[in-house]
């Protein structure tokens, strides 16, 4: 199949062929004709499937047709103003041939963007990229021209969640016309979810779309250690690296403050990625990191699907990802094109439980690599198995 094959305004077809896009990718293909039919749909497709495309192609050849260009068509909530960022860009290029508008509204900036934003929202620009926090505050002014509104995307639903924003989001609802189209995009699809789901969506088509494996071309080496055995550990791996791209997600701020500070001690350059620092600071961070001018980064796992950087040599886990789904995501980021790449988990005695879990959907074991002889011994790789799958996927294919 091709984007042709759509149907859709000859305008956003010159924006899809400027980018260089031919054919789409499962979730394009299977939700934008739903989107153009007018029906809701709650979507389960993780980070680099494309889904961001598969909602914006839709809703810009449909806002194309629309008389008014003065109110606001579509909200996007997000998670983060990296992700907000991130998508208002993809709008700026597959909506370059068009005449529909769209702003990224979030917070840490100062009282100019405040202002910017204000003017944004009651001159009407056509599609807002918003986190809730910050469109809840310019919401609480009365200004925002929302009452036309005819589309409503909540864009990884699942980290939003995990990031408390549930009442936030129904709060937010509280203020549109009951009447639109309603788009949830969500990595996973827990119980929470399904509620916010029935809250929300009318009736709506649902797309699951499989966690792809990783590609072969990834190295994948885990080492069982302790949790004081982490920091020496990373600056062990990182000292003698030539890497130009080296991506350490860590699971709080707090545990990427103290990693990065104990590199920058040990004479190893990295910057540091976290909701402490403001907009610029962040923005500036990654523009070095995609330029290669900074060769480590160190980031919270809350903000990783914000951080679409490619061509990265080293991916390493200093705390086990939360699901599968999450650790394929991350690890996907290296190893693109023709290109190898590496990726590192460090697994403490709490988090082998998870790691498991995570191998469990690999469907095969990660090789669990030796300690440095100067750390000392790590603990044993012996996590519990619950009642239901005694056996790993992998054990129990050896058995047959």
């Amino acid at each position: 199949m091709k984007f042709n094959n759509f149907g859709l305004d000859s305008q956003v077809m010159e924006g899809i062929e400027a980018l260089g896009f031919d054919t789409p990718t499962p979730i394009q293909e299977q939700a934008i004709p739903i989107i153009l039919e007018g029906r809701d749909l709650i979507a389960s497709a993780q980070t680099g499937t494309g889904k961001t495309a598969a909602f914006l192609l839709p809703i810009i050849h449909k806002i194309i047709s629309l008389p008014d260009h003065e109110t606001i068509k579509a909200l996007v909530i997000v998670p983060t103003r990296e992700l907000a960022i991130q998508i208002d860009q993809h709008i700026q290029g597959l909506s370059y041939f068009t005449q529909v508008s769209s702003i990224a509204v979030y917070g840490g900036g100062d009282g100019t963007t405040f202002a910017q934003e204000q003017q944004a929202l009651t001159q009407g620009a056509d599609v807002i990229i918003c986190t809730p926090g910050r469109i809840i505050a310019h919401l609480l002014q009365q200004y925002v021209k929302i009452s036309d509104l005819k589309f409503l995307i909540l864009d990884e639903a699942d980290r939003m969640l995990d990031m408390g924003f549930y009442e936030d989001i129904l709060r937010i609802i509280n203020y549109l016309p009951k009447k639109r189209q309603n788009l949830l995009f969500s990595a996973t699809m827990p119980n929470q979810i399904r509620q916010l789901a029935r809250s929300v969506l009318k009736n709506p088509k649902e797309i699951n779309i499989a966690v792809s494996k990783p590609v072969e071309k990834i190295l994948q080496i885990a080492y069982v250690v302790y949790e004081n055995q982490k920091i020496p550990l990373v600056t062990h791996l990182l000292s003698n690296k030539e890497l130009k791209s080296i991506l350490i997600f860590c699971s709080t701020k707090s545990s990427t403050k103290e990693l990065s500070q104990e590199l920058r001690r040990s004479k190893i350059k990295a910057g540091e990625i976290h909701s402490d620092l403001d907009q610029t600071a962040r923005e500036n961070v990654l523009m070095k990191f995609r330029n290669k001018t900074l060769n480590i980064l160190v980031a919270t796992d809350i903000l990783s699907r914000g951080i679409d950087i490619e061509d990265i040599d080293l991916i390493m886990n200093y705390d086990v990802p939360n699901d599968g789904e999450d650790y394929i995501h991350r690890i996907g980021r290296t190893a693109r094109a023709e290109a190898e790449g590496v990726a590192i988990t460090l697994i403490n005695q709490k988090e082998q439980s998870k790691f498991l879990g995570i191998e469990n959907l690999l469907g095969e074991a990660v090789y669990k690599s030796k300690l440095p002889i100067h750390l000392g011994e790590g603990p044993e790789y012996k996590p519990r198995v619950k009642k239901y799958d005694r056996k790993p996927k992998w054990e129990k294919k050896k058995s047959r």
